[in-house]
């Protein structure tokens, strides 16, 4: 073959292409499957985070409107705590506060009682946190009327 006549001649350098896709594909795998596995992480953490305050709103009303005056404030720390500590938050990073329309023991009044938290973002050290913050705040709010026959005999 000449040069002359249009043709092209394929030149055999002795390299070979084999086994660079399975590398490109593991690098290429390994670089969109690491965020998404920390996505996946990180909305689970806020989603255990948002059951856990939405159950200890919702028992936290119900402790309020169940139990006397002078017991109200130990139970709803109670519940609170055992309905956060079910899901693996820490207590300390949750707020709960619980209100009343009139007072909390008239039949008929509704109790309403908030919980919030802060979830941190998983794999984030303590002191990146302490100068970003790298928190999603969670609340929840649950309402509960006192019973009509409470304190009736």
């Amino acid at each position: 073959m000449s040069a002359d006549d249009g043709s092209t001649r394929v030149v055999d350098s002795g390299r070979t292409d084999a086994g660079s896709a399975t590398v490109e594909l593991l690098g290429a795998g390994l670089l969109l499957m690491l965020p998404l596995l920390y996505l996946v992480v990180t909305l689970g953490a806020i989603q255990a985070a948002t059951f856990a305050v939405e159950g200890a709103a919702r028992e936290a009303a119900r402790a309020s409107v169940t139990s006397s005056a002078d017991d109200a404030a130990h139970r709803v720390d109670a519940a609170v705590a055992i309905a956060v500590g079910d899901h693996g938050l820490d207590d300390a990073d949750v707020v709960a506060t619980v209100t009343c329309s009139d007072d909390c023991r008239t039949p008929g009044t509704h109790v309403t009682a908030t919980v919030e938290a802060t979830v941190p973002l998983p794999g984030v050290p303590g002191l990146v946190r302490d100068v970003v913050p790298l928190t999603v705040p969670v609340s929840a709010t649950v309402t509960a009327p006192v019973d009509s026959y409470a304190g009736r005999g």
